[in-house]
């Protein structure tokens, strides 16, 4: 009999592709996925305990959730509530206290036990706490996946050895690790195999990568996306999130040689003041950045860039600041992500007696966010009257409209039929907005994505 599950995800793609394992996980028992909680059989919240007041919004839906857990109750019938990843992992014994009511609490590194823990929850009065980091890898236990679709995550490297002063992820999932290459191979393959015609290689630093390789020696990310890209069927590689103490000259070479990996690199920096990047513990500095995104535009002229910024971080000062944005207008990204510094339980930054007031980050921010959000328009704006490809992943909202992604990481619409999902065709631009761009198809569908269109440099559009 089959039994419905729901799972709620907060957070970074490695949250969404651990989301899609726990359904797999979970199959076997029955379990179907569903698209909302009321009347489920299980609930998992998968939880982030990166953005500002994680904790709070966990407990605050756990607080609608007991309502709908108490109603299956009352029909004699009973719903498993679970709270997953990070929140989990960080502060599972306060979620047994405060929430007796939740029946299953459990880390990033151990949803493979989940039919385990499904059954212990059904014999036990308590709660089932699992936030062990165990010794054997959860990847070496996981089921052979089911296809995500025309586009698909891939795990490849876990955790985070940086402990960056802000940044929780070292204490919720752990030392760095990297799956075997051969591992990976076989789980792109049988994506493709299912219809996937591009994967994003997921890891907090994922070009840390240092699996083992079938020969039983070490593999880089290069390596491994030179590899990859051997795939019969597979059009697009990308990879996230990187770290700019890990991107060396062998991966920006790869960026020049490799035609599936598309133009696209999220590179976080955080800041452009070298002494908050000292407090923040980052490694780097501001021109060591700048010379690593030269590389790489040699490399690759075309390359879009993208970033993570966080304003307000303790200490930061009105000149600090000015370097932030003075980086920025020296990189110009395409996409950016920029957040107020907000303390998190554990960090050494949340102790720091150089917290910034809150008016000044909201001001910070959005000054920041304007600049930002002027570039990213005019990278826009620059594509409308050009031909790019663009593969087609997803349904629209309105009648007869299909969804893609350009390679460089735009949402794109057009007017045409489904027989086009999963297919690459040409589409000239017409229309530009902040977050997306409109066209209308010039040619017919083609199965490679290797030719590079005549995109300028970023530099040509500054």
């Amino acid at each position: 009999m089959s039994k419905k599950l729901f799972i709620k995800t907060w957070g970074c793609q490695m949250n969404v592709y651990d989301s899609a394992r726990m359904a797999d996980v979970l199959a076997p028992l029955g379990y179907r996925t569903a698209d909302e909680p009321d009347g489920a059989d299980m609930v998992i919240l998968n939880t982030c305990h990166i953005r500002e007041k994680a904790a709070e919004k966990v407990f605050s839906e756990l607080g609608r959730l007991r309502t709908l857990k108490d109603r299956k109750a009352d029909q004699g019938e009973r719903m498993i509530l679970a709270v997953a990843g990070c929140v989990a992992q960080a502060e599972g014994e306060e979620i047994v206290a405060r929430a007796p009511f939740v029946d299953i609490v459990f880390g990033p590194q151990t949803y493979h036990t989940l039919p385990e823990m499904v059954a212990r929850a059904h014999r036990a009065a308590g709660a089932v706490l699992n936030t062990d980091f165990p010794a054997e890898s959860k990847f070496d236990h996981l089921p052979d996946d089911a296809s995500q679709g025309v586009t698909a995550f891939l795990a490849v490297q876990e955790g985070c050895d940086k402990f960056c002063t802000f940044c929780v992820v070292p204490y919720t999932r752990g030392a760095e690790f990297s799956r075997p290459a051969a591992q990976v191979i076989e789980e792109a393959k049988r994506l493709v195999a299912n219809g996937t015609r591009e994967i994003n290689l997921l890891g907090q630093n994922v070009n840390a990568f240092h699996g083992e390789a079938p020969d039983g020696s070490t593999w880089g990310l290069a390596r491994l996306i030179r590899e990859l890209a051997e795939i019969d069927g597979l059009k697009r590689i990308r990879y996230t999130t990187s770290h700019p103490r890990d991107l060396d000259d062998e991966l920006i070479r790869v960026h020049a040689e490799v035609p599936q990996l598309m133009p696209y690199l999220h590179l976080p920096v955080q800041a452009g003041s070298d002494r908050i990047l000292a407090a923040m513990n980052r490694k780097h500095t501001a021109d060591h950045y700048r010379a690593l995104v030269d590389k790489l535009r040699t490399a690759r002229p075309d390359l879009a860039l993208s970033g993570d910024f966080i304003v307000g971080f303790p200490g930061e000062r009105d000149a600090d600041f000015a370097e932030t944005l003075r980086l920025v207008n020296d990189v110009r990204y395409a996409q950016a992500y920029s957040f107020k510094y907000s303390p998190r339980p554990g960090t050494p930054a949340a102790v720091d007696d150089q917290q910034v007031p809150e008016e000044v980050k909201a001001e910070r921010l959005a000054a920041l966010q304007q600049l930002l959000d002027s570039h990213q328009q005019a990278f826009n704006q620059g594509f409308v009257g050009r031909t790019v490809p663009v593969l087609f992943d997803r349904v629209g909202k309105r009648p007869g409209q299909l969804l893609g992604r350009s390679p460089y990481m735009q949402s794109v619409y057009v007017e045409g039929g489904e027989r086009l999902m999963g297919s690459i065709a040409d589409v000239r631009i017409e229309a530009a907005h902040v977050n997306s761009l409109g066209g209308t198809i010039v040619t017919g569908v083609y199965e490679s994505s290797s030719a590079r269109p005549a995109i300028p440099s970023m530099e040509a559009r500054a």
